[in-house]
């Protein structure tokens, strides 16, 4: 009986270690910088997309060739996004808190181009203050299919930002929220 319990627990103890593997790569903070206005909202909903790689220097391709480098020219196996967060921008007008703009739960996702498939990035339910607000991370690139991969690694994909919009801001139509996401991505080998 105390071999098969010890045989048990060393077991279990490699699991744990070989599931508690370090990143090979962190990104530096890459950020998003989307602008919405009343006139973008359709059916009581804010959602604008941008591009991962449009942000001056691309930090996105940056954070994937440094991975790449470190696993001697080959892929990560897996992405994944360990903080995201939200900020309404300087450049806003006409409303200064997030709770002025969002009505309720507001979602990040990722698009992938040509394919149109969405992933969950995170979420937070009705953010306050200008921010920055964490987001409820969900991210982990062990859920796509093998062409959303090779698409997450040569940044071939859109950032997405949704949410109920006030009826404040929707009738607004000189409100702008800069709505600034920064991301934080680990890769692993």
């Amino acid at each position: 009986m105390r071999f098969r319990s010890l045989a048990v627990l060393v077991v279990g103890a490699v699991l744990a270690v070989g599931c508690g593997k370090d990143p090979v790569g962190t990104s530096s903070s890459v950020g998003i910088n989307l602008k919405s206005k009343a006139s973008d909202i359709n059916s009581g909903t804010i959602e604008q997309d941008k591009s991962i790689t449009s942000e001056s220097s691309n930090p996105y391709g940056a954070f994937v060739n440094d991975a790449r480098a470190k696993l001697d020219g080959h892929d990560p196996s897996r992405i994944t996004v360990s903080s995201l967060t939200l900020l309404l921008g300087a450049q806003s007008s006409g409303v200064t808190t997030l709770e002025q703009v969002f009505s309720g739960k507001v979602e990040v996702l990722f698009v992938m181009n040509d394919t149109n498939h969405s992933f969950p990035v995170g979420s937070i339910q009705a953010p306050t203050g200008s921010g920055p607000v964490p987001l409820t991370v969900t991210f982990d690139s062990d859920s796509m299919g093998t062409d959303d991969r090779a698409k997450l690694l040569n940044g071939s994909f859109k950032t997405v930002i949704r949410g109920p919009a006030t009826a404040g801001f929707s009738s607004n139509s000189s409100a702008v929220a800069d709505l600034q996401l920064t991301f934080v991505f680990e890769a692993f080998e």
